[in-house]
């Protein structure tokens, strides 16, 4: 198994019996301009709302903010801190969202956590799992989340 997890394989009966709990909250990680404006270089999204700090001032939210999509990618990051893997895992991957909402914007300069509930883990076939984590992701001192999503993952067990 990659190193990239924080915690320590457990079996895939006891991944099982942590549907319906809270799995965990990650770390918090800091959502500055020069990650946003690396995360704008990479997508070529180059909104002034994004790069811009002496426009976005103009702007309801008077400052920049993180794309949406930056918002999302770390969630892999926080997952890691966060999620168990599985005893024997050869591989996961992403198998999508059935849920995701942006309900508040991330300004630059501010903290986002992960707080994860696994909400389903079911066999599709031998060696392979789906999984259903429901993630909030918190902004430091804000009272609505960045975003919520219900993520689906494949994680394949030999």
């Amino acid at each position: 198994m990659n190193q990239i997890w924080k915690k320590p394989p457990i079996t895939l009966e006891a991944y099982q019996a942590l549907v319906g709990k809270e799995i965990g909250v990650s770390s918090w990680h800091l959502i500055d301009q020069p990650r946003i404006d690396a995360f704008a270089d990479v997508t070529e999204d180059h909104q002034f709302i994004h790069v811009d700090p002496e426009r976005a001032k103009e702007i309801a939210f008077g400052t920049t903010i993180a794309h949406g999509f930056l918002t999302m990618s770390v969630l892999s990051v926080m997952s890691y801190e966060v999620m168990p893997a599985i005893a024997g895992t050869t591989m996961g991957v992403n198998y999508g969202f059935d849920k995701l909402r942006f309900i508040s914007p991330v300004r630059s300069g501010r903290r986002v956590r992960g707080r994860f509930v696994l909400a389903e883990a079911k066999l599709r076939k031998a060696g392979e799992l789906q999984s259903r984590t429901n993630v909030t992701v918190e902004i430091e001192g804000e009272d609505k989340p960045a975003l919520v999503a219900d993520w689906l993952g494949l994680i394949y067990i030999a």
